[in-house]
């Protein structure tokens, strides 16, 4: 288990965060892992930045966690049992895709997580204007976590 996916179990347990994350998912369509990785990392990203990181992980988002997610949704009040099995896997497939992420973070920056919520804020700027990005970055700034 990375740091990166530490501080996302973490820093999306603590009140508010779910519901923002999940909102710019299901409203705006943003990958909560990319918007995780904004608050974490602790650098200032860029828009090449964040494109070069998008484009890392783009392939598994779309062929393997978003189908999961769908199928897992669908599940929801038809077979109850199946459904977490599913979910089980997404979440699995959420931790592959965050190690994608580190990997890039780590190599590119070395410190990369050692100040997390510095930057929260002009890097999720960098993923579109919601209010659901301000109030993560907010979250973020008073969140610490473990680096």
């Amino acid at each position: 288990m990375n740091a990166f996916w530490r501080y996302s179990l973490d820093f999306y347990a603590q009140p508010g965060v779910m519901p923002a994350c999940l909102a710019l998912q299901d409203q705006h369509g943003v990958d909560v892992n990319l918007a995780l990785l904004c608050c974490w990392v602790g650098e200032a990203l860029d828009a090449a930045a964040l494109a070069e990181a998008d484009a890392l992980v783009r392939d598994w988002r779309a062929e393997v966690v978003q189908p999961l997610r769908a199928v897992r949704r669908w599940l929801k009040g038809r077979d109850d049992a199946l459904r977490a099995e599913v979910a089980t896997q997404e979440l699995a497939a959420e931790q592959r895709e965050q190690a994608m992420l580190y990997a890039w973070a780590v190599a590119r920056w070395p410190a990369a997580g050692a100040a997390p919520g510095r930057h929260a804020a002009a890097n999720l700027a960098l993923l579109g204007a919601a209010p659901e990005a301000s109030a993560l970055a907010s979250s973020a700034c008073a969140f610490r976590g473990t680096p």
